[in-house]
């Protein structure tokens, strides 16, 4: 049997989780952000001959998607490949980065998933989300080296504290934002704000200036020109007031 340990979250350490699966002679892959993507993983090892493929989430880092995400890009996989393997799930995702919790889950197996599994598109996503808010957290080489995984998991605890939802803000991660020196990098949408320097420490107090009262947190804030328009450079202001234009 095959095994692929499946990384769930963007905010999981891509090295550590390809370390751990070669470690237990599994292959690494990832349900997002990072590469190999899982499907890619299932067509290579199916097109090495694997006849038996157990897939074991990682679930240690947060925030993840849940479980049946892994049915759901399984069972969209299976459709699509001509002759595929018995494609199993393990019961439940790992809970730590533990050799021997992997080895144990790899012993004890997984049940098979089938293609009719429930598939990737839903109506409920259909609409464009009506978050207030966009908060982009780099985790590009330098901020992830920095803290931003635990600068993700703040923004969502303390959003929870404040009760916050998806509708007032969104967090979401990305790749490498630029100004690296600053790492760990936070862009805020729509408002043009990008903020430097931003610690676990930081973020109750940007996320109750910004997200909360609707003033930029004037310390973390990095200044920036737009392309051919130097004199309309990003300041200090609260949100949505108007900005003055330059004399002449």
């Amino acid at each position: 049997m095959t095994a692929i340990l499946v990384g769930m979250s963007a905010g999981i350490d891509p090295v550590g989780l390809t370390a751990l699966a070669h470690g237990a002679g599994a292959e690494p892959a990832f349900l997002q952000v990072h590469d190999p993507a899982l499907v890619d993983v299932l067509t290579a090892v199916a097109d090495r001959g694997a006849s038996d493929v157990l897939l074991i989430g990682a679930g240690w880092a947060q925030p993840g998607p849940k479980r049946s995400w892994l049915r759901r890009v399984a069972a969209h996989w299976l459709r699509g490949y001509d002759g595929p393997p018995t494609l199993r799930l393990a019961p439940q995702l790992l809970a730590a980065p533990d050799a021997e919790l992997l080895a144990a889950a790899i012993a004890a197996g997984g049940a098979p998933t089938t293609a009719d599994a429930a598939p990737l598109h839903s109506p409920a996503w259909e609409e464009v989300p009506r978050h207030r808010h966009q908060v982009l957290v780099c985790r590009g080489p330098r901020c992830s080296a920095l803290g931003a995984s635990a600068v993700t998991s703040a923004f969502g605890d303390e959003l929870r504290r404040a009760g916050l939802g998806d509708d007032d803000a969104l967090i979401t991660v990305t790749g490498c934002q630029f100004p690296c020196n600053h790492a760990p990098v936070v862009t805020v949408q729509p408002d043009d704000a990008w903020y430097g320097r931003v610690s676990v420490d930081e973020v109750p107090g940007l996320v109750e200036a910004h997200l909360i009262r609707g003033w930029r947190a004037d310390h973390l804030l990095l200044p920036r020109e737009r392309r051919g328009d130097p004199d309309h450079a990003i300041a200090p202001r609260k949100i949505g007031e108007a900005r003055s234009e330059s004399p002449g």
